[in-house]
């Protein structure tokens, strides 16, 4: 099994960028706006708010039926922030959150402490048709809970209890029948889970009870049995339920959550098949399984649905250490995560636009049909489900680098970080930085080398200081993307590696090393599952996406992507560009990483003919 290293902290790149930029939209917002709705449900609004004065509208406004979602998303990510950068201000704000609904709760009568009205719960116990109110107890439960769990801040868990208290009492002359027919009809979030991560914190058999009484039966069972269930199904209604198995067996030991959750990712994945990118869904449901030519449409890839899956494969990578979920996660982290949060455009490759450069917030969806657009929610007046993950996705990536073993420590993603943790006793500091490099075409400069042509090989430099020597073993994630044998090399020799799970391992008596673990990568094609001839172009990890209105037929072999594209615009001072464009066609396309689309028209997916 795999432990996450808790004192891990994101270096310099793209990862700890778009976690500032998280940070920065955090704290634009304000805390009278995201407590709005708790204000009015506990008679605290000292004011009633004209229109022009309210300040969250969309699925945050006080007129939607799951207003106050974010409030919880907001202290989920802000507790996970404060726990990797000690970020006073941050913590500060987060803080007084959680002070103002424990005061909401006092004013709802001790118990109650949610941004919608009691009755909506009641409602949907006696069949009346309303959205989702469980989904926003639990999100809020959830950020709470978060604001214990990483910042320490009982008053928080205080919440949560007496918030226990209400669902027992909710929950006790439901039957199972009854139960299982309301979690047919109405999305209840990731409740289950949360009642689990509760138990695991207060060890109270209520919570436990809460925990079971949460199952969702109808669709457990198919899928303990293998069943595929999925197809045409909601896909992130179905996912943060799945969660809830996985913590089940987690805090209770029980093998029937672990099958669950295990056959589910078959279903989902590793039958299923997916898009270049790493998503299964489409206008939010499952695609067919290895049918998703006809798929290719304006809302694929949900960004909850990428948050989720990836939090499902984090699940199954501690438990098995099997390295591909950590190929998955990285997949939906550089074509999901980067590519549909805080994208930020730069003067130099828009030197005309008035309007560069400039920092989005989410994309709901990322489209995949011909000639697609990116379509970027505002600051604060849509707040969809995938403006709230979008805050906690980018709040968690330091909790994937790196892993305490039986043995030692993995490292599990290719981004800059650091961490530090104990073995015996023996304190320990590991950092790793990637950059790319090229194994060919160096010359030797008047300083030393340099590279002259496109990077072709990724190099991670790792160092290990300790405060005494001690015996642990290093396990370096070789990626599904990697070609060839990868190389190791400490302090300067290449040394031998065993490989297992898709780890290469290598053990020593540490004290002050330092580790280069070189991969090489290469250009590839992503075909369609049921269309071997229409493909996406892959560099490495990274999706490929034409700049172009329509679709185009390329010419070439489908299975060497380099009779097709070569490297375009790769250097720019310093920096190496991912850029490529087309050879031997008739009319010329740029393709660029699908991260670093803005607002330009791209087309992902393209038939080919020799």
């Amino acid at each position: 099994m795999f432990t996450v290293l808790k004192e891990t902290k994101l270096l310099e790149g793209e990862a700890k960028a778009k976690r500032d930029r998280n940070r920065e939209y955090l704290m634009r917002l304000k805390v009278e706006d995201l407590l709005l709705s708790h204000y009015m449900e506990a008679g605290l609004l000292k004011n009633v708010k004209q229109p022009e004065q309210i300040g969250h509208w969309g699925w945050d406004a006080p007129t939607c039926e799951i207003r106050g979602i974010v409030a919880g998303h907001f202290l989920s990510a802000s507790a996970r922030i404060v726990s990797e950068t000690s970020d006073e201000e941050l913590l500060a704000k987060a803080n007084r959150m959680v002070k103002e609904i424990a005061r909401c709760q006092k004013e709802n009568g001790g118990e109650w402490a949610f941004p919608i009205p009691e009755k909506y719960m009641h409602w949907i116990k006696i069949g009346k048709r309303v959205w989702a109110p469980q989904y926003v107890c639990h999100k809020n439960m959830m950020g709470l809970l978060d604001m214990y769990t990483f910042t320490g801040n009982e008053v928080a868990l205080e919440i949560l209890k007496k918030c226990a208290d209400w669902f027992l009492r909710f929950t006790n002359d439901i039957s199972r029948e009854a139960m299982n027919e309301m979690m047919e009809i109405e999305e209840t979030g990731g409740i289950m889970e949360y009642w689990a991560d509760l138990y695991s914190v207060t060890k109270d058999e209520h919570h436990l009870e809460l925990m079971r009484r949460y199952e969702r039966p109808l669709l457990f069972d198919p899928i303990y049995r293998g069943e595929d269930v999925l197809t045409n199904m909601h896909a992130n209604t179905v996912i943060p339920e799945i969660h809830g198995a996985a913590r089940a067996f987690e805090v209770t030991g029980e093998e029937r959550y672990r099958k669950i959750v295990e056959n589910f990712w078959s279903l989902a994945v590793t039958q299923r098949g997916m898009f270049a990118t790493g998503g299964q869904s489409s206008g939010e449901i499952w695609t067919p399984m290895n049918e998703q030519s006809s798929r290719l449409g304006i809302m694929n890839q949900e960004h909850c649905v990428v948050f989720n899956m990836m939090r499902l494969a984090d699940y199954l990578l501690r438990w098995t250490g099997d390295s591909q979920y950590a190929d998955y996660w990285e997949r939906n982290l550089l074509n999901g995560i980067f590519a549909q949060g805080y994208w930020e455009g730069r003067r130099l490759d828009n030197l005309c636009d008035a309007m560069i450069p400039e920092v989005t917030t989410v994309a709901y969806f990322l489209p995949f049909k011909p000639g697609s657009r990116k379509m970027w929610g505002s600051e604060k007046r849509d707040f969809w489900c995938c403006h709230c993950t979008l805050l906690q996705a980018n709040a968690f990536v330091n909790a994937s680098v790196f892993f305490r073993t039986d043995d030692g420590v993995a490292v599990s993603q290719c981004l800059n970080a650091e961490t530090n943790f104990e073995l015996e006793g023996t304190k320990v500091h590991l950092s790793q930085t990637t950059f790319a490099h090229s194994g060919e075409n160096i010359r030797i400069a008047p300083r030393g080398t340099y590279v002259i042509n496109r990077p072709s090989e990724v190099h991670m430099i790792l160092k290990i200081e300790t405060d005494s020597p001690t015996d642990f073993v290093l396990k370096l994630r070789e990626p599904e993307w990697s070609v060839g044998s990868a190389k190791v090399m400490i302090n300067g020799r290449q040394v031998e590696y065993t490989k297992n799970e898709g780890f290469l391992s290598v053990g020593k008596r540490w004290e002050k090393d330092e580790i280069r673990f070189i991969l090489k990568k290469s250009l590839r094609t992503w075909p369609l599952p049921d269309r071997k001839d229409t493909v996406a172009f892959m560099d490495g990890p990274v999706v490929l996406v034409g700049l172009v209105d329509e679709e185009r037929v390329l010419y070439g072999d489908v299975n060497d992507p380099k009779s097709m594209l070569t490297p375009d615009d790769d250097r720019h001072w310093i920096h190496w560009k991912a850029g490529y464009r087309t050879v031997n066609q008739e009319r010329g396309i740029r393709f660029v990483p699908i991260s670093e689309i803005g607002h330009e028209q791209y087309t992902m997916y393209f038939p080919i003919k020799k």
